[in-house]
């Protein structure tokens, strides 16, 4: 800060495009990134981003059973939680350096 302050803004604005910077960067790999999520066993598996868009679903057909629909059903919506628990954790690694722990809407 200077004297009386008042912060440099010239300072304040070289960080925040540097922030900017980092955050693009770290938006950049999420796109790139695959993360899957499975259940039972892998009989499901769901493929999604590091953005979180869905990409895939995958069903072994020994998952399939015409008289326990139910199951598969719970199979798959376990997978999409886990596909979606390891999206966050991926996403919380690279943007919390990049905003400086703040918390971006989204992320």
């Amino acid at each position: 800060m200077r004297p009386g302050g008042q912060p440099n803004m010239q300072q304040l604005m070289k960080q925040a495009q540097k922030m900017q910077q980092q955050v693009a960067q770290a938006q950049a790999e999420l796109a790139e990134a695959e993360l899957t999520g499975t259940a039972g066993g892998g009989l499901v598996t769901v493929t999604v981003t590091g953005l979180g868009e869905f990409k895939a679903v995958k069903i072994d057909p020994k998952a399939v059973d015409a008289d326990d629909v139910e199951t598969l059903e719970d199979l798959v919506l376990a997978a999409i939680h886990n596909a979606a628990e390891a999206q966050r954790e991926l996403a919380e690694q690279k943007m919390g350096p990049a905003t400086g722990g703040l918390s971006l809407p989204g992320f």
